[in-house]
């Protein structure tokens, strides 16, 4: 009696700590020290026996049932998936809790909670100083940021050809200015510091800038260069203006430039050098529009001549006009006789038919003596 006794008091002591192991030891969970201690008291402990025949009843039982597991996933890898989450998440457990970090408004989130009318006269005394002092600093901010890198000159100082050659890098804009007085241009310039120059084309520094640009086209986009026209088509009668113009009409790859620059140049169309320029857009044009602007201002400029010559001629008398000389209502000017053989060149042989019919209405706008 006495040794049965002995033996199930270790037993009862033991029990309660490898009861709990017992559904873990009929799935085959346990790891190898768990699993010879299991061992050791089932060899001892009856009633632990049982329990383990239970556990593996039930399981059998779970076995034989159709679940929707197994039809969703017949392979172990929802359960590999399920002990990996778990394994994660019992690591994170076991781990020390991450420091708290200061959090600014930390003592505001409390006083809020512990007295919310103080809280909330806090956030509105916020809320007031705020709205009337981010405006001001937005302000200020901006102002030092855009006064900072560009440089707004009205007085502005000589340039020199190395600052223009630096400054085609990034390139020229051509401004019109909104709040200046009429006459007024801004010029924009890009370089490694910024430049505004404000002021008349008048000004020497304005008129170099916007000839520069158009004598060097290719740098500068040609919505540039059109401005630069517009700027300069008053100011024709300077040489430096009128030659700059004549370059863009004759070598400008855009040809929506070079007829800016050929109706800029109308006013000094009677010019030779302007007429000469005429010329070439008739031989060596590829444009069309641009060759009937030519044709257009070639009997504009032999308009002008003729008006200027004609108080001239008035005390000549009339003669037949048999024997009339070309000059008598032009004066003689070999200019003249090359513009009527290129209106008769361009008449036979141009490809454009619109070419072709504006310059037989250009001959005859000029009138038979002129192309006799």
């Amino acid at each position: 009696m006495n040794g049965p006794a002995q033996n199930q008091g270790p037993r009862a002591t033991n029990c309660p700590a490898i009861a709990p192991l017992l559904p873990f030891y009929a799935c085959d969970e346990l790891n190898a020290a768990e699993r010879g201690q299991v061992d050791a008291h089932l060899a001892q402990c009856a009633a632990c026996g049982e329990q383990l025949k239970q556990e593996r009843r039930l399981l059998e039982a779970l076995d034989e049932m159709l679940q929707p597991a197994d039809r969703l996933n017949p392979s172990d890898t929802l359960l590999a998936q399920c002990r990996s989450e778990l394994a994660e998440r019992l690591d994170d457990l076991a781990s020390p809790p991450a420091p708290e970090h200061w959090q600014p408004f930390g003592w505001l989130r409390r006083l809020i909670a512990l007295r919310p009318a103080l809280g909330g006269a806090l956030l509105v005394f916020f809320g007031v100083v705020l709205g009337a002092q981010v405006p001001s600093w937005v302000a200020s901010l901006g102002r030092a940021r855009t006064a900072d890198p560009t440089v707004n000159v009205r007085a502005t100082p000589r340039l020199t050809e190395d600052q223009l050659a630096q400054m085609s890098v990034a390139g020229i804009n051509f401004v019109p200015s909104s709040d200046a007085a009429p006459g007024t241009v801004q010029v924009e310039l890009r370089a490694e510091q910024p430049l505004i120059i404000s002021g008349s084309v008048e000004d020497g520094d304005v008129r170099r800038v916007l000839t520069y640009v158009i004598e060097n086209g290719h740098r500068f986009d040609a919505g540039v260069r059109l401005d630069c026209l517009d700027a300069l088509k008053s100011h024709t009668t300077d040489a430096d203006v009128r030659r700059a113009l004549l370059g863009a009409a004759r070598r400008d790859e855009n040809p929506a430039v070079r007829l800016k620059a050929l109706d800029a140049l109308r006013d000094s169309a009677e010019q030779p050098a302007v007429r000469q320029a005429l010329l070439d857009s008739l031989e060596h044009e590829s444009n069309p529009g641009v060759r009937v602007e030519a044709v257009n201002l070639l009997v504009h400029s032999l308009r002008q001549l003729e008006e200027d010559s004609a108080p001239a001629l008035a005390p000549v008398p009339a003669s037949p006009p048999t024997t009339a000389p070309k000059s008598a209502s032009l004066p003689t000017d070999p200019s003249v006789e090359r513009v009527v053989r290129a209106l008769e060149e361009l008449t036979r042989k141009d490809p454009s038919r619109y070419v072709r019919l504006r310059s037989a209405a250009a001959l005859r706008q000029i009138g038979p003596r002129e192309v006799q």
